[in-house]
This record gives C-alpha cells, sequence and structure tokens, in this order.
C-alpha cells in the first residue's frame, strides 16, 4: 500500500507541476506563489482518495487526475487563506512560511483567487468526459463542497465560534462543512466520473462523511499532542485562539476513541466493495494513525 500511495503521490505532483507551468505565465510573481504553496509538501490525502476511489468504481484515469488537481488547489486556496492574519494567523504551512509570510498578505490572496479559479476549469477539461453533463455534475458537486454549505461556510462558523460554548454537536456540524466537505468531494467526484451506482455512490458517501470527521478529530489531537517537526507548524494553536476542539469537550481518550468508532462505521459501508476498494481502507485507518 506504501508504495502504491507513493506513486500516486508522485502522479498528482508532477500533474500539477505541469499544470502549474511557470512558462505559461503573464504573471510570474504569482504563479511562483501559486507554486509555492502547492508543490512539494503536504499529505496529499484528497488526491489519495480520488484514485482511490477511481480504483473501486474504475473511473477513467485521465478524469483522476484533474480530479485530483482539481481538489488539491481547491484545498491549498483554503489553507493560504486560513493562515492569513485575518483569520488563523499562522506563519508555518508544510515546514515552511505560509504563503503570506514568503510573499505578502496581497499576493497570496490573489494566489489562492487563482488556485480556486483554476480548479474549477480544470473540471471543465474534456480530457475527463466527452459528456459535457457530466463535468457539469463535477462543477456542481465541487462548488457545493467548497462554498457556504461547505468549506468556506465551515470555516466562517468557525470564526465565529472563537471564545464560545459549543456542543459536541455543533462542533461536528461545522466539522462537517469546514474539513469534511471536501474529503467528502474527494470520494463523490470519482464516483460521478466512473458513473457508479446509486448504491454504490450511497456507501462512498457514508465512507466519506465518517472519515472526514474521524480526519478533524486527529487534527485536534495532534494539536495537542503532535511533534512541530513533523506537523510543519506549531501545536498548541487552538487552545491559543481559545477554539472549541474535540479533546476540549470530550478529553483525548474520548476523542480516540470517538476517531476509530467513525472509521469502523466508515469501513463497514465499504464491505460491499471488493477488494479495489482496499486503498480505501487503508487511507481510512491511516487517518487516524497519522503523525503529521
Amino acid at each position: 500500500m506504501k508504495t502504491r500511495i507513493e506513486a500516486y503521490q508522485n502522479r498528482i505532483e508532477a500533474f500539477l507541476d505541469r499544470l502549474l507551468d511557470p512558462l505559461q505565465t503573464p504573471v510570474p510573481e504569482m504563479m511562483a506563489a501559486m507554486r509555492y504553496s502547492t508543490l512539494g509538501g503536504g499529505k496529499r490525502l484528497r488526491p489519495l482518495l480520488v484514485y482511490a476511489t477511481g480504483e473501486a468504481v474504475t473511473a477513467p484515469e485521465a478524469a483522476l487526475d484533474r480530479i485530483a488537481a482539481a481538489l488539491e488547489m481547491i484545498h491549498v486556496y483554503s489553507l493560504i487563506h486560513d493562515d492569513l492574519p485575518a483569520m488563523d494567523d499562522d506563519d508555518m504551512r508544510r515546514g515552511k512560511p505560509t504563503c503570506h509570510k514568503a510573499y505578502g498578505e496581497a499576493l497570496a490572496v490573489l494566489a489562492g483567487d487563482a488556485l480556486q479559479a483554476l480548479a474549477f476549469a480544470t473540471l471543465t477539461d474534456e480530457a475527463i468526459s466527452p459528456d459535457p453533463g457530466l463535468r457539469l455534475a463535477l462543477v456542481n458537486s465541487m462548488a457545493e463542497a467548497a462554498g457556504l454549505r461547505g468549506m468556506a461556510g465551515g470555516q466562517a462558523m468557525d470564526l465565529a465560534s472563537e471564545g464560545k460554548a459549543l456542543s459536541v454537536e455543533d462542533l461536528e456540524r461545522m466539522h462537517r462543512l469546514k474539513t469534511g466537505a471536501l474529503i467528502h468531494a474527494s470520494v463523490l467526484l470519482p464516483a460521478i466520473a466512473g458513473n457508479a451506482a446509486a448504491g454504490t455512490r450511497a456507501r462512498l458517501s457514508a465512507y466519506a462523511d465518517c472519515i472526514g470527521l474521524a480526519f478533524q478529530i486527529r487534527d485536534d489531537l495532534l494539536d495537542v499532542e503532535g511533534d512541530p517537526a513533523l506537523l510543519g507548524k506549531a501545536c498548541g494553536a487552538d487552545q491559543l485562539l481559545n477554539k472549541a476542539t474535540f479533546p476540549s469537550l470530550l478529553g483525548i481518550e474520548a476523542s480516540r476513541t470517538r476517531a476509530r468508532q467513525l472509521v469502523d462505521e466508515g469501513l463497514e459501508n465499504l464491505q460491499p466493495l471488493g477488494q479495489e476498494a482496499d486503498l480505501l481502507r487503508f487511507l481510512a485507518r491511516y487517518i487516524v494513525e497519522r503523525m503529521h
């Protein structure tokens, strides 16, 4: 599995490198900022989920490369913006200065904007499918995951919740949008591209909902007990911002238990799928065991 994961990580890195061609831009400095934040770092979890789902539903490889790249660019744009002083005000990301520290706030905002626009343009590429209806469905699903009812809405909820008491239910609702929506899209979009049956999509959707929340719980735990050298950023940021987290509401052991329960539930949804879904199973376990 590790060999396959490394192969997919190298594959998406190479594809993103070609997509963000420094020789094909009228604004070299902005492209440099986009490449700085996108290339050479990160777990690439969302692209890995795209490829893993593609294996499970036999989606076309050309479609998977473009869907994986689009999702990663949306993710990176969100990180660039989240790190800004107006939001989380972080200095380090993926083991190096954040985009606004390296290129200034204005260019960081624009680099994030451009990555988002390029992500949607990538989903319209005819190499994904000759069917414009299918490509439109991908764009629509991405917009839902990234916008008001997804990642951006969840981030707004997160900012508004600083210093406020939240219930566990409120926290889960927020993170199913902020973190879970894009992870869900990483499974849904390749299922759409592979024309997966309705029942298979429903099982994959349930799996993605579970691992998306488990991923956030593990992130919260790593902010408490993680190694900054492995994380590539400082720990303890949530406490400094007085944010509600799963460890602060449930405690560390109960948070670990909740994450494992979610992964077990997610794996149950994959039971009807064959060995083609083994990489999805591996990634679910990785989510709660990872150290960065």
